[in-house]
C-alpha cells in the first residue's frame, strides 16, 4: 500500500485515525498501530510480513538478552544480532548481485537465484541495527514489552521508505504522547504537501526523465541529455522529500514526532553540507553506527579519509544491488575527500560551492537513474559532446518542453529552494497580515489536495523510488 493511493486516503487512513482517536488508554492506541502497521505492509507483501516479524523478533530478543550478559557475552550477543541482521538483508538483496558480478569476472554462468527484495527492508533492517546497539551501549534503552518494539519497527508511516527513526528519538513518544487538534491540523497539511509533491511535481518529473533515460541514441543530444539530468534531480527529491513530508505529517496526526529528512539540500555549497541535508536520517545513521565506530576523526588524517571512503561506499551499496549505485556513492565520497583536503576558503569559495555542488550532485544523479554503467555512459557522453541534432532529438525536446513540463520544470525548482520556510516564519508572526497568511494555508492545503485528488483519479499505480532500497 502506498501513501498516495485511494485505498489509503479514503479508507485504510481515515479508519485508523478515526479508531485511534475513539480507543481509550496508550496501550489500546499502540495496539491498534500496530495492527494497523501489519495490515499496512501485507497489503503489499503478504509473504514477506514474516520476514519483518522475524526481524522484529530476533532484535527484541538480543535486546533483551544484552542486559543479562556480561562483558564478552554481551559482544557476541551483538554480534550475533547484527549478523543476522546484515545476513538477511544481504541474502534478499545482493545474492544475486553477487552471483551476476562473479559470473562476469570469472565468465561463470552460476544461475541467479531471483529472489524477490522485499519492500523496505533496508529500512526496517537499519532501525533494528540501531536499537541493538543501543541497547548495547546503554541498557536502559532495553524494550521491555515486543509490542513497544514491533510498533517502534513496523509503524506504518515510516515504515516502507524511511525516514529512519532511532529507537530512543520515539521511545518516550510510544508511551506518552498527545494528540492536539494543533498538531493535527499541522500533521494533515504537511502530508498534503507531501502528496503535492509527489504526485504533482515528481511524477511529472520522472515522466520527463524517463523519456530522456530510455531514449535511443539518435533522440539524444546535449539539450535533451541535461534536461533529462535535470529532471530527475527534481524528481527523485520531490519523490523522497515527499514521501518524508507525508510520513511526518502521519507521524503528527498520531502523535508522533520525527526528525526532518530533508533541509533543502540543493543550495549546499559543499558536498558535505549536501549530505547534512540529503536523507538526513540516513547520514545519521551512517555516521553513528559506522563511521563513529570506525574511529570517525580520532585516528588520524590518512583514517579519517578512509572511514569516510567506506562510509560512501556502504552509502551507495545500501541504496542499491548495482555497481552503478556503488559508483553514485564513491563519486560522493571522493568529493568530501576532495573538499577536506583543500584549504578552507571564505566567501569565494563558497560562492564557487553554489555552482560546483549541485553540477556534482546531479553529474552523481545520472549514475544512479541510468540501469546500467553503459546507460551512464551514453548520457554522460551526449551531456558533453552531443552537438549532433537530428530531427528525432528535435522531437524529443518538443515533447519535452510542454506547457505542463515546462510548468513542472519552474516550480520545482522554485520550490527546490527555502522559500516555504520564510513564508511560514512571516505566518507565525502578528497582525493581520500573517493572521489571514494562516488562515490562507488552510484553504491552500484543501485546494492542493483537490489537485492531488483529480491527479489520483486519472492515474495508474504510484510507487516511490525509494521503494525499491
Amino acid at each position: 500500500m502506498v501513501f498516495s493511493s485511494a485505498v489509503f486516503l479514503f479508507i485504510f487512513l481515515p479508519v485508523v485515525f478515526v479508531l485511534s482517536r475513539v480507543l481509550p488508554g496508550i496501550r489500546a492506541k499502540n495496539i491498534l498501530l500496530l495492527i494497523a502497521s501489519l495490515l499496512f505492509y501485507a497489503f503489499g507483501e503478504p509473504v514477506y510480513i514474516l520476514l519483518m516479524l522475524a526481524s522484529i523478533l530476533v532484535n527484541f530478543t538480543a535486546g533483551r538478552l544484552l542486559p543479562l550478559c556480561g562483558k564478552g557475552l554481551d559482544k557476541l550477543v551483538l554480534a550475533l544480532a547484527v549478523v543476522l541482521n546484515l545476513g538477511m538483508l544481504s541474502l534478499f538483496k545482493y545474492t544475486d548481485f553477487f552471483l551476476t558480478t562473479v559470473n562476469q569476472v570469472f565468465s561463470l554462468e552460476i544461475p541467479l537465484t531471483g529472489i524477490a527484495l522485499p519492500v523496505g527492508i533496508s529500512f526496517f533492517t537499519f532501525q533494528g541495527l540501531s536499537y541493538v546497539i543501543d541497547v548495547y551501549r546503554d541498557r536502559e534503552m532495553c524494550a521491555k514489552s515486543i509490542v513497544k518494539l514491533a510498533l517502534y519497527i513496523s509503524l506504518f508511516p515510516q515504515l516502507i521508505a524511511g525516514p529512519i527513526v532511532i529507537y530512543h528519538d520515539v521511545a518516550n513518544q510510544i508511551d506518552h504522547r498527545e494528540t492536539t487538534p494543533e498538531l493535527t491540523a499541522d500533521g494533515i497539511r504537511r502530508f498534503v504537501l507531501g502528496l503535492g509533491k509527489k504526485l504533482l511535481l515528481a511524477n511529472t518529473a520522472g515522466r520527463m526523465a524517463d523519456l530522456v533515460f530510455t531514449a535511443t541514441a539518435q533522440q539524444l543530444d546535449i539539450r535533451v541529455a541535461w534536461l533529462g539530468a535535470l529532471c530527475y534531480c527534481l524528481q527523485i527529491y520531490f519523490d523522497f522529500s515527499g514521501y518524508s513530508d507525508m510520513a511526518i505529517g502521519l507521524g503528527r496526526m498520531f502523535g508522533f514526532q520525527f526528525l526532518e529528512n530533508f533541509n533543502y539540500p540543493y543550495v549546499s555549497s559543499s558536498i558535505k553540507e549536501f549530505w547534512r541535508r540529503w536523507h538526513i536520517s540516513l547520514s545519521s545513521w551512517f555516521r553513528d553506527y559506522l563511521y563513529i565506530p570506525l574511529g570517525g576523526n580520532r585516528k588520524g588524517k590518512l583514517r579519517t579519509e578512509v572511514n569516510k571512503g567506506i562510509v560512501f561506499f556502504c552509502t551507495g551499496l545500501w541504496h542499491g544491488a548495482s555497481w552503478n549505485f556503488v559508483l553514485w556513492g564513491l563519486w560522493h565520497g571522493v568529493f568530501i575527500i576532495l573538499e577536506d583536503l583543500l584549504p578552507k576558503g571564505g566567501k569565494v569559495r563558497r560562492a564557487i560551492g553554489h555552482v560546483t555542488t549541485p553540477l556534482i550532485v546531479l553529474l552523481g544523479f545520472v549514475l544512479f537513474r541510468a540501469d546500467t554503467l553503459g546507460d551512464a555512459g551514453r548520457i554522460f557522453s551526449q551531456m558533453f559532446t552531443g552537438v549532433d541534432f537530428t530531427l528525432q532529438s528535435d522531437a524529443l525536446l518538443r515533447t519535452l518542453l510542454s506547457p505542463l513540463n515546462i510548468l513542472t520544470v519552474v516550480l520545482g525548482t522554485a520550490f527546490s529552494l527555502p522559500l516555504l520556510p520564510k513564508v511560514k516564519a512571516y505566518a507565525q508572526g502578528e497582525g493581520k497580515a500573517a493572521a489571514a497568511l494562516r488562515a490562507g494555508s488552510y484553504l491552500a492545503c484543501g485546494g492542493l489536495f483537490l489537485l492531488c485528488v483529480m491527479n489520483l483519479a486519472g492515474s495508474a499505480f504510484n510507487p516511490f523510488i525509494y521503494f525499491r532500497f
